[in-house]
Parts: structure tokens; C-alpha cells; sequence
């Protein structure tokens, strides 16, 4: 882990940008973001089991009266509440004649085919069988053994979170041309930030990074019960943390300590340690859908916020949640049209073995 040179404790949660670096004027950062350092942060979250867990969506998003679906690696699944109103799903097919489930109305807690009116409760019925399935609060999973070919988990592989009761959440989802590695790959490199998002990123100094010893920390948790993500209990060899001013307004900023982890192959978490905001998290999940109509790899972004903080008038801003959620889906998805094409763009370098080191 390299040492802190900043020396910043104790941040104050904003401030004012006296003489702003021009973007042209910041120092380089290409020699620090190591193609091999980058590579082996992702060489260890791809070996991290996931269980065979794949985010469906947002919980937020699916109604009382319709299904969620969605392909993952060329498999239809559908999710809804059943008669009891927990969660369940299954194939996204209909056993009878191959309708789109995910079209399908629900009818007190029964998914009905609009093409015949075969009705499904979530258990085993006419050939159609329900697949594992799990709701966090913020996210809905679905297990595909057949997919994963992993060891099967009881659930999805979490990040600690701060109590949901107490957050602002919110949830993005995007989808690009390109394969999961690549979108978790472009999350593994927090030097690009203030490069290639100027809009809402100053000030980047990435403090520590993963060393020689990082495969064996994650190792060393994972025999002990811990994260292995986060190396040993309460340590983060194999995190890269970075202290960056979130952009506002004007010159006005929120410096903060953020620490980026990968608990699982398909996620990458960031959490806010330090400044406003302390606890917050971003969870990145990417989620392979299958190939478009030319063949090349989709995959599906979801990125859901917890946003918490020690501010009074932080609970005004949850109560209004209905108005700040689009506000964070936008901010999301401006940060993620560029990070997309970074993504798409590795893929296609790496497809045509053009894809440098």
C-alpha cells in the first residue's frame, strides 16, 4: 500500500477552490495507472466466487402488476411478486409456446401469459421451474448455476452498506457494447476521474494502490472470514483509495477520501471514508446480457447510490427522495456515457488484439 503523502485528516465537508488547475495543467497520470496493476486488481476480482449471482434491477422498479425481465448471458428471466409478495422468478420463456413472460400482466401475485393465460405462482408448474432469486432492498438478483458454473451461494455476494433506513438511494442503469471485464476493468482505474470527467471531478490524487502483496492479503481474509476484497479484516491492501473534490457549483467542492473494492467479479463498491458523506457507497454491478444482431458482447451497467450523511438537513433531502432521484440518475448517467465508450472502446481493442500490453 503506498503511504498517504497528503497527510489530510479531518476534511472539512466543503470549500472553495482558491486557484483551480486548468484541465490541460494537471499533473499526467499515465505512469501511475499501470496497465499491470490495473490488470491484476481485475486478475483477483475475477477470481473472487459471485455464487452465481446476476443483478436483475432496481427493487424500486418492479411494480405490483407487471414482471421485471431481463436477458443475462442470452437466458430470459422474469422476477415479481408472488401471492405471498416475496420475490420469485424463473426463465423468462413460457413452457408452452415460448411467449415472453416479461410481457405477462400479474394478477395477485400470479404471472399470467398473454398468449394462453398459463399461470404462473412461482412454483413448479407445466415444465416451468423458478430459479433462486433475492432482493436486497436496493437490488434484485437471480442465481443461474448454468451460467456461472460456480459453487452455488445462498445469496449474492454484498459490500457492507450504510442502514438503508437512514440513506438516500438511488439506482442507474445503462447498457454498452462491451464485456463485463471491461466495464469492471474501467472501474479499477480511479486515475482516469479528473482526465476524462472535468465536470465533476477535481483534484485527484489516487493515495494508495494495490501492491505485491495483495493477492495473498485477500487470501489471507477470505481463510479468516473477512472481505476478500478488503485484504485482512479492516485492512485494504487490495483497494485503491483516492482523495478527490467532488465539483458542485462554481468553485464550490466536496473534498473526500474514497477507497475502491471489488468484492466479487461483476461488482466494484466505492465508499466514501472521509468528508461528506462519510459511509456513502456507489456499487457498480455489470451483468451480461448476450450478443446484439452483429454478434458483439452487452452487457448491462446498474449502479445503485446509498448516499448517507451527518448533515440536519439530510433527512429534509430523503424525505425528498422522489424529486432527488432522477437528479442523481442524470449526474449518474453523464459520468457513464463517457465511461461506457472507454469500456466499448477497451472491447474493441481487445477483440482485434490491438489492446496495448
Amino acid at each position: 500500500m503506498n503511504p498517504d503523502p497528503s497527510g489530510r485528516r479531518g476534511r472539512l465537508p466543503l470549500s472553495l477552490r482558491r486557484r483551480p488547475v486548468p484541465w490541460e495543467g494537471q499533473r499526467p497520470t499515465w505512469r501511475e495507472a499501470g496497465p499491470a496493476v490495473i490488470a491484476e486488481a481485475l486478475k483477483r476480482a475475477q477470481a473472487r466466487p459471485s455464487g452465481n449471482w446476476y443483478v436483475v434491477g432496481a427493487s424500486r422498479d418492479l411494480r405490483e402488476d407487471r414482471p421485471l425481465g431481463r436477458t443475462v448471458a442470452g437466458r430470459e428471466v422474469v422476477v415479481w411478486r408472488g401471492p405471498d409478495g416475496r420475490l420469485t422468478g424463473g426463465p423468462g420463456v413460457c413452457p408452452h409456446l415460448g411467449a415472453p413472460l416479461r410481457d405477462s400482466p400479474v394478477r395477485c401475485g400470479t404471472l399470467v401469459c398473454r398468449w394462453h393465460g398459463l399461470a404462473l405462482d412461482g412454483t413448479p408448474y407445466a415444465g416451468w421451474a423458478p430459479l433462486p432469486v433475492h432482493d436486497d432492498g436496493v437490488l434484485l438478483w437471480v442465481r443461474l448455476d448454468e451460467v456461472g458454473g460456480e459453487a452455488p451461494l445462498d445469496g449474492p455476494v454484498l459490500a457492507r452498506r450504510p442502514e438503508r433506513a437512514g440513506a438516500l438511494t438511488a439506482v442507474y442503469a445503462g447498457t454498452g457494447v462491451c464485456e463485463v471485464e471491461d466495464v469492471v476493468a474501467n472501474r479499477l482505474d480511479p486515475w482516469h476521474g479528473a482526465w476524462l470527467h472535468p465536470y465533476a471531478f477535481a483534484d485527484l490524487t489516487v493515495v494508495g494502490s494495490p501492491g505485491a502483496g495483495a493477492a495473498a492479503a485477500a487470501a489471507a481474509a477470505a481463510a479468516a472470514g473477512g472481505d476478500p476484497s478488503q485484504g485482512p479484516v479492516g485492512c485494504t491492501d487490495d483497494a485503491f483509495t483516492v482523495d478527490v473534490s467532488f465539483k458542485l457549483t462554481g468553485r464550490l467542492v466536496a473534498p473526500v477520501r474514497a477507497v475502491f473494492t471489488a468484492p466479487e467479479p461483476r461488482t466494484v463498491v466505492m465508499r466514501i471514508t472521509e468528508g461528506e458523506g462519510a459511509g456513502s457507497v456507489v456499487e457498480t454491478h455489470a451483468t451480461p446480457l448476450g450478443p446484439d444482431a452483429l454478434g458483439r458482447p452487452r452487457t448491462a451497467v446498474t449502479e445503485a447510490v446509498l448516499a448517507v450523511s451527518g448533515r440536519p438537513g439530510f433527512a429534509v433531502a430523503r424525505r425528498a427522495a422522489p424529486l432527488l432521484r432522477p437528479l442523481v440518475r442524470a449526474a449518474a448517467g453523464r459520468l457513464w456515457r463517457d465511461d461506457l465508450a472507454y469500456a466499448e472502446r477497451r472491447w474493441r481493442l481487445r477483440s482485434t488484439g490491438h489492446f496495448p500490453g
